[in-house]
Order: C-alpha cells, then sequence, then structure tokens
C-alpha cells in the first residue's frame, strides 16, 4: 500500500527516501521530481494523484515529507502515518534544513523502518520508535569488552618487555659493557620485539628531559630561599616566582578559579547580561561506585541600561535528569511553570540596575552512575618493590566539553620520582607536596578517554583519593536563556551569557 517515503526539497529533490516494495532509483527521483509540477497553488490539500500513484504530503518549512501509496490506500491511515513521520524527523534533527537531514539520514531510515514494514503501518508511537531505535546489542557490547581486555594484555605485555629491556640496557651502562642485543624473545620474534622496545625506550626516554627542568626552574636561583623558611618569607618567595611567570598552584578549588580566569575569554557583554554558573561537588569510590554527586547552578542578571529594566528571560530546559528548580521569590513563578519565562510578579515593576540578581537556581543530587561526567578508574598493582599505576579517564557527558583539567595523584613520601611509561597529555611532579599531576588541556567528544602509567615504590593505598579539577564553558544541566523580550510589546532584546562549570571537589577515595 505505502511504496515510499521521502523527505525532498521544494524543487523535488530527494535528500532522503525509503522505499518499502522494490524500485529503481530513476523511478523513485522520477516521482519526486514530478511530484511539485502536480501541486497547484492556492489550494489547500495534503494530497495529489497521478494515474498510477497518489502522493500524500505535509510542508515542512523549506521540504516537503512526502507519502507515496497506491490510488487504492486508505487515505485516513496515510494521513495519520504522515503525522507521524513528520513528528519522527525534529526527534533526530535539530533544523529542518537539507544539510542537518543529509547528516542524519540513517537515523531516520532506521525510524522510517520502525513506522512502516512491507508496505503496512506497524502500531507504534513515538516514544516506542525512540526505544527501538536507541536499543544496544549485548552480543555486541560482550565483544568490545573482550577486545578491550585482549589490548590491555598486549599493552601490559609489551611495557613488561620494554622495561625488562631498558633494564638491561642500563645494567650494561653501569659496567661499561655494549648494551645487550635483544635476545631472549626466540628468533622468530626479534625483529618485532626489537622495533616495540625501540619505540617505547624513545618513548620513556624523551619523556624524562621534559619533565626533569619543571622542579629545577623555580628551585635554581632561589635554592637558599627553600631552606627552613616560615610564614611571610614563604608568600615572598611565591610572589617572586609568579613575577618570574611561574604558574603557582596552592590547592584544588584555586586552581579551578585560577583556570575560570584564564579560560574566560573578554566577553563582549550587552545592556542585558547573563551569568549561568554550575559547580560540581562529586565523591567516588575507587571501585567505581558513586558516593554521592551534588550539582548546583544559577542564573545570574545584569542590567545596565535602564529602559531594559522591564524584560521576561525566556528559558529552554532540556534536562532529563530531574533537575529540581527554584525561582527567586520576587518572581511569577505560575508564569515560569507554565510559559518557562521568567519575569517578576508585578509587571509594572523593573529589575534592580547595575547589579548581579540571582533569579533562578537548581539542583541535582544522586547517586545514579550514569550522571558521573568524567569517569576516573586508578588501578594501583604491586610488583615486586615497587607498585605499577594505571589511570584512565573516560568522558560519559560527550556534550560537555573540558578545559584545563588537572588529575592529582598522591605519590608515597621519600620514595623519589614516578617512572612514566605511558601517557595521553603532560604531568607535573611536585615532590615538595608528593604530588604527580596529570595535565590535560581539553576533553571533549574526540578526545573522550585517555591513560597514564606509572611505577614507584608504594602500596595501593598511598595513590588515593584522586583529585580532579576543570573548568568548561558549557553547563552540565542543559538549561540555557533562549530570547529576552520586554514586557511592553514583547520586542526582543539583545543580551549576551556568560557559561561556567567549576569543580567543588571532585574526590575518588
Amino acid at each position: 500500500v505505502l511504496l515510499a517515503a521521502a523527505v525532498c526539497t521544494k524543487a523535488g529533490k530527494a535528500i532522503v527516501s525509503r522505499q518499502f516494495v522494490e524500485m529503481t532509483r530513476t523511478r523513485i527521483e522520477g516521482l519526486l521530481a514530478a511530484f511539485p509540477k502536480l501541486m497547484n497553488t492556492g489550494k489547500q490539500h495534503t494530497f495529489v494523484e497521478t494515474e498510477s500513484v497518489r502522493y500524500v504530503y505535509q510542508p515542512m518549512e523549506k521540504l516537503y515529507m512526502v507519502l507515496i501509496t497506491t490510488k487504492n490506500s486508505n487515505i485516513l491511515e496515510d494521513l495519520e502515518t504522515l503525522r507521524l513521520f513528520s513528528r519522527v524527523i525534529p526527534e533526530y534533527c535539530r533544523a529542518l534544513e537539507e544539510n542537518e537531514i543529509s547528516e542524519h539520514c540513517f537515523d531516520l531510515i532506521f525510524a522510517f523502518d520502525e513506522i512502516v514494514a512491507l508496505g503496512y503501518r506497524e502500531n507504534v508511537n513515538l516514544a516506542q520508535i525512540r526505544t527501538f531505535t536507541e536499543m544496544d546489542s549485548h552480543e555486541e557490547k560482550v565483544f568490545r569488552a573482550v577486545r578491550e581486555t585482549q589490548e590491555r594484555e598486549a599493552k601490559a605485555e609489551m611495557r613488561r618487555k620494554a622495561k625488562e629491556l631498558q633494564q638491561a640496557r642500563r645494567d650494561a651502562e653501569r659496567h661499561g659493557k655494549k648494551a645487550p642485543g635483544f635476545g631472549g624473545f626466540g628468533s622468530s620474534a626479534v625483529s618485532g620485539g626489537m622495533t616495540t622496545a625501540m619505540i617505547t625506550e624513545t618513548i620513556i626516554e624523551t619523556e624524562k628531559p621534559k619533565v626533569a627542568p619543571a622542579p629545577a626552574r623555580p628551585s635554581g636561583p632561589s635554592k637558599a630561599l627553600k631552606l627552613g623558611v616560615k610564614g611571610k618569607e614563604v608568600d615572598n618567595f611565591v610572589d617572586k616566582l609568579k613575577s618570574e611567570g611561574e604558574n603557582i598552584m596552592t590547592s584544588v578549588g584555586k586552581r579551578s578559579a585560577e583556570a575560570a580566569k584564564v579560560l574566560a575569554p573578554p566577553i563582549n557583554m550587552e545592556s542585558v547580561h547573563m551569568k549561568i554558573e554550575e559547580k560540581i561537588s562529586l565523591t567516588c569510590g575507587r571501585d567505581g561506585g558513586l558516593q554521592n554527586m551534588e550539582l548546583h547552578g544559577m542564573i545570574m542578571l545584569h542590567i545596565s541600561d535602564e529602559k531594559f529594566a522591564r524584560i521576561r528571560l525566556h528559558v529552554e530546559n532540556e534536562d532529563k535528569r530531574g533537575v529540581q528548580l527554584q525561582t527567586h521569590p520576587n518572581v511569577d513563578k505560575k508564569l515560569f511553570t507554565t510559559e518557562s519565562q521568567i519575569g517578576l510578579k508585578n509587571p509594572e515593576k523593573s529589575f534592580p540596575i547595575n547589579s548581579d540578581v540571582g533569579v533562578l537556581k537548581w539542583r541535582l543530587q544522586t547517586t545514579e552512575e550514569s550522571f558521573i561526567p568524567l569517569t576516573i578508574n586508578c588501578w594501583p598493582s604491586e610488583s615486586g618493590n615497587s607498585c605499577d599505576v594505571n589511570i584512565e579517564y573516560e568522558l560519559q557527558e560527550e556534550s560537555l566539553e573540558l578545559n584545563d583539567v588537572v588529575i592529582t595523584i598522591p605519590l608515597p613520601s621519600g620514595v623519589g620520582a614516578p617512572v612514566i611509561g605511558e601517557i595521553d597529555g603532560e604531568y607535573r611532579h611536585d615532590s615538595r607536596r608528593n604530588l604527580l599531576e596529570w595535565c590535560l588541556p581539553v576533553i571533549d567528544a574526540k578526545n573522550k578517554s585517555g591513560s597514564l602509567e606509572f611505577s614507584i615504590a608504594g602500596q595501593p593505598n598511598d595513590f588515593f583519593p584522586v583529585q580532579v579539577s576543570f573548568v568548561s564553558k558549557k553547563n552540565y544541566c542543559n538549561i540555557q536563556v533562549t530570547k529576552v523580550t520586554q514586557v511592553d510589546g514583547n520586542s526582543p532584546v539583545r543580551f549576551s551569557t556568560e557559561t561556567t562549570f567549576l569543580v567543588g571537589k571532585y574526590e575518588i577515595l
């Protein structure tokens, strides 16, 4: 009954088409090209017929959603099917434009297949279509888990062999002998083992010069000041380092504030300016369980021109995590609940001028592990007298972009510097505070995971708690101000927005 479903332009060019019976490409393109020429302008029909087929269509801005059916199909059922097709498209496409439809073409085709099977409509609604298209495959998850395990084991074996070769080379240099050959792998594996070992040795050796000067720079010219200094002398020393261009960070909380200042570019502030700020406090167990996560957010309104003092903010809340919202007592709560607009209870009154006013705040408290924005997996394992530590991160909330990420791992005191095996990003070793700081400039959807491996003398408990700090220009809860209008006349007002997502506490215990 239903031959094809297509999204085409006003000129009849096919963007996406799904055929439910055997049809050639030239046939469907010919049918769609003929479709705009058949429509009579000025008549408000939802279908048009030819000798062989019927077009049932719905205009969508610059596009048409078209169903091509046989002439004996039930047009009432076809209209109902068309309505469901039209509701599916905005689920996957943010804008009803040609490039957006093309980008999500496969998502749309999969959804179309859930609506129609073999030319007849299935008994489904929009929620069921969303569920069916998002279903995961258990077999695929098992396969991926096995493959990741195999890759980790292969990497661990490669690093172990590389360490053995490096140790043999150091022993040879210590005794003044020539470095031994790459024996012990069997004749067939000499070339492969040698290549891997040489690459890994190069990585390990080249990493050392990069890090060695870091503690030497501040301590070089001011070595005498570090011995037995207390109180104000410490501050003077820190100030001197700052004046010489050193970036001194004293704690995780201060680091976030410093990062926010560095990150924030000069903002072109309009007469109506909004600050959207969120702060997260998170405590995780080392085995992955989320003990507590609490997030507080607020929209601060700053008006610098009194002619824009009587306005309303149009808020878009796309959060699906169950955030609790609370408006300021002077804000009309009913208006916000029904129309998602922030305005004063008395429309004749004005917002304060030249001062930051908190108009909306929200709170999210959860122990749901899937809500963790950035997961940290720290895995120390004892190896003789030393400890091999593998630590990896993964961005779970892919819409975020985290900047100036610093993952701080405590180290045992009095055992020297860690030996870095493999690292994504850079690291700093703070010998005074016995900390290893793993620094990553950006973590986003393109760079969502990474790992660090190092060895040092100690016990597994010595490397906890791991602390994380970052700053982001995208907020975690999807709450945004999309439009500002004046109370009188409802005319739009230009506004600027500054968004910050900070860390209050982020610990893996």
